[in-house]
């Protein structure tokens, strides 16, 4: 299977199996206000709860564990804005190889800062997709190391399909699955999972208004390739991958967009309502559910929450006054 193969559910099986000594199987979390809010009974899947704090770290741990001995002593190669680059350097970790990734200028700290943590080569490049994807390729070249592209590649998507997988054999009849999309692993994954174990299930795709590329691409009938984003969403910023697209065509996803005011009132009502932490990109998947109520009242809701890893000192609404001081 090459990196640009479409995977099927047989993938995200081998997956599954391969992952299975270093992936937590996270949990789902419920709340009756939130239900109430949404006039549906939502079922949240907490990736936020991964090693690495994100689903990223299924796709990579499969890609890394996926190499036979000799490809990947010589290493691994990514492009990153967070996430994914700290779930790789985790996965590379787990199996005592080097890591390389390019971070573009403007990463989130945190996330930089996890990338740096868990022993990865960092390497800085402009903030552009093809900015990204040359450099990657100098890397590669001068290392020897080989590519493990962030969305497009079918051992990183059948690695993010599990977490669908799980969500499924959890909580049986799903009305509906919501998952966010930036690049489209997630929810290529997702929807593979869904055609396979729920064929009754609607996937839907949750897109920042500020980077709707995959909506537009749907609309058109053809890949959108060039698109300058604009949302708080870190993690969604990225074009939806060639493959990525062809699978939301193939099992009719449909994308729900929210803009990126919706999506902070959305986060902030789950850190208050569930009392977990949660990220922006995480957030489109409760705010595209109470901006199109009408679309899921009354459902059984499945919820991927897709990662945790925001800066903390930089949270996305005004902070509270100071408290009086004690007198």
């Amino acid at each position: 299977m090459s990196a640009i193969d479409l995977p099927g559910f047989a993938d995200l099986e081998r997956a599954r199996l391969r992952i299975a000594a270093h992936a937590r199987v996270t949990p789902v979390l419920r709340s009756r206000s939130l239900d109430a809010l949404a006039g549906a009974e939502l079922h949240f899947k907490c990736e936020n709860f991964q090693r690495a704090g994100a689903f990223k770290f299924r796709g990579a741990c499969n890609a890394v564990w996926a190499l036979d001995e000799a490809t990947a002593r010589r290493g691994v190669v990514t492009h990153s804005s967070g996430n994914h680059g700290a779930a790789l350097a985790l996965a590379g970790h787990t199996r005592g190889i080097p890591v390389h990734v390019v971070v573009p200028d403007g990463a989130v700290r945190s996330k930089l800062a996890a990338i740096e943590a868990f022993g990865a080569s960092v390497h800085r490049c402009a903030a552009t997709l093809a900015a990204r994807e040359d450099a990657a390729a100098r890397v590669c070249a001068q290392t020897g190391a080989s590519l493990v592209h962030p969305y497009a590649d079918a051992r990183v998507i059948a690695g993010q399909g599990t977490a669908a997988i799980e969500l499924l054999e959890a909580i049986a009849d799903l009305d509906a699955l919501v998952a966010p999309i930036g690049g489209g692993g997630l929810i290529g994954g997702t929807a593979i999972a869904a055609a396979q174990l729920s064929p009754g299930t609607q996937v839907f795709a949750a897109e920042p208004a500020g980077a709707a590329d995959a909506a537009e691409s749907l609309r058109l009938g053809a890949r959108v390739a060039d698109f300058e984003p604009h949302t708080i969403c870190d993690g969604l910023r990225a074009l939806i991958g060639a493959p990525n697209f062809e699978l939301l065509r193939r099992h009719g996803v449909e994308v729900l967009t929210v803009d990126d005011d919706a999506t902070v009132a959305a986060m902030r009502l789950v850190w208050e309502r569930l009392k977990i932490v949660i990220e922006p990109s995480s957030a489109t998947v409760f705010a595209a559910v109470l901006r199109h109520r009408e679309r899921f009242a009354g459902q059984r809701v499945g919820l991927i929450v897709s990662g945790g890893n925001v800066d903390l000192d930089a949270l996305p609404w005004t902070p509270p006054p100071s408290a009086p001081g004690r007198g």
